[in-house]
């Protein structure tokens, strides 16, 4: 008997005032009891659009079924078959505007939470699975992946899974690229994606560190001196965006990569960190995206007053819902149509305010959205020790310096064919934000499996 509620079974989290002060996971995941009955709300039907709206294609309602059955190893197996990342993608892709916008239950009430199941699947299998992963026979073709962030471990899985040699070169001392350094712990903790990438080794993918493609070893070597018969690049978009405005050079001005990556990756927020960070009293996060609001929840736990400042209003935030909504709850303060004019500079270079202008909304730009507009005579100082700039990246350009035929577009991204990942250099194939700028890490991870199955088809063919 399907379970007809209109609502989801809500996500059990820690309390705003407490997880506010900690950096443990914010989201504490589904009993079995609750897995159970919230997929029982899938009513199995027909088209199964749900599946439409997934970039990797998980066959959603076969893993759901399995769920409500309490066969939760089947459901693993079933979502594995399509995903290397289930515990990742359970935690931070954006469902919402995905697989759960197609499904029917959203049109007389809440979609099944087929995120949160998703988790919890990948939680169980992690900690009960007693089988390790079988390396397949060693089809004799050797493939290099440039970066180990979302797109490049879903291609080495998928053509690991296939029999290929796979190395996956990451210029950073972990694995994980944006998992590990963008992403704060309490929304994805980093032991979650060091299981992931273990699984892959299992696999017999194996991942070289401190390596940096451009520097260390060019991709052209890769392909002439290493005997690597395909290369796919998914080094991502770490290049940070700034306004432009003066003051951006004063002390206590981050890019967003920088603060995040500090925070992460280097764990500074901890007392013993051998590489701390300012801790500010007041900080401005200039932007409304996801990484605007990871930036801001992380200076929110270092202590920090914190303010978003973002030129139009919050219906207008690209910031994922419950991201917001956690933000507000751990207190943090929105300032909505409001555009940054200045950096103010105080005692021995150190940031001392910012200063702002209100605006309002006028007509449409070319993105769809109407455009801000400055209010005349309505500038202000905000008073500020610490701003960060979440305003955007874009890829490195150093690939594309140190390779040739190496097509891009003018802002760097790195040209391809869509159906495959094919860029304009035979044998090398690109996906994730080093083609697209910054996106999600489910889009991410459906380009790197495109590309994969595009060099399985080439190596097979050649």
């Amino acid at each position: 008997m399907p379970n007809m509620a209109l609502q989801k079974n809500p996500m059990p989290t820690q309390d705003p005032v407490e997880r506010s002060r900690n950096f443990s996971e914010v989201a504490l995941g589904y009993t079995a009891e609750q897995a159970i009955d919230e997929a029982q709300r899938c009513l199995n039907c027909k088209h199964k659009a749900c599946v439409a709206g997934c970039p990797v294609k998980i066959y959603i309602p076969a893993f759901i079924q399995e769920v409500a059955k309490g066969d939760f190893e089947a459901a693993y197996q079933i979502i594995a078959e399509a995903s290397s990342l289930p515990a990742v993608c359970g935690r931070v892709c954006p469902q919402e505007s995905q697989c759960e916008s197609k499904c029917v239950r959203g049109i007389k009430g809440e979609p099944v939470a087929i995120g949160r199941l998703e988790r919890f699947v990948a939680d169980w299998h992690n900690a009960n699975a007693t089988q390790p992963v079988q390396k397949p026979a060693s089809n004799g073709h050797k493939v290099a992946i440039v970066g180990s962030g979302p797109s490049g471990l879903t291609c080495a899985g998928d053509l690991a899974k296939k029999g290929y040699e796979v190395t996956v070169y990451e210029a950073l001392h972990l694995a994980g690229g944006v998992l590990v350094y963008g992403i704060p712990e309490f929304r994805l903790p980093k032991a979650i994606v060091q299981q992931e990438v273990d699984t892959l080794a299992q696999l017999g993918v194996k991942v070289e560190t401190n390596v940096v493609i451009g520097k260390t070893i060019t991709i052209d070597e890769l392909m002439q001196e290493y005997g690597y018969e395909a290369v796919f690049i998914g080094s991502g978009a770490g290049l940070p965006k700034f306004m432009g405005i003066p003051g951006e050079n004063l002390k206590g001005v981050y890019s967003a990569n920088e603060f995040l990556t500090r925070i992460n990756l280097m764990k500074a927020y901890r007392e013993d960190s051998h590489t701390p960070i300012q801790r500010g009293k007041r900080v401005a996060v200039v932007g409304g995206g996801n990484v605007a609001m990871d930036a801001a929840r992380c200076a929110r736990r270092l202590g920090a007053e914190v303010s978003i400042v973002y030129r139009r209003t919050e219906a207008e935030l690209p910031a994922r819902r419950e991201e917001v909504e956690h933000a507000m709850e751990e207190g943090i303060q929105f300032k909505f149509l409001t555009n940054p004019l200045s950096i103010s500079e105080g005692e021995q270079g150190w940031v001392a305010s910012m200063r702002c202008q209100q605006m309002e909304l006028g007509e449409p730009d070319a993105s769809g959205r109407r455009r801000p507009v400055a209010v005349e005579g309505s500038e202000f100082d905000l008073p500020v020790d610490c701003v960060i700039m979440a305003l955007g990246t874009s890829p490195n350009p150093l690939i594309k310096a140190t390779t040739q035929g190496l097509d891009t577009q003018r802002w760097g991204g790195i040209i391809v064919e869509e159906e495959t990942g094919r860029t304009s250099r035979e044998g090398i194939y690109a996906g994730g934000d080093a083609v697209t700028g910054a996106a999600t890490v489910i889009l991410a991870m459906g380009a790197g499996k495109t590309a994969a199955a595009a060099i399985d088809e080439y190596l097979s063919n050649k």
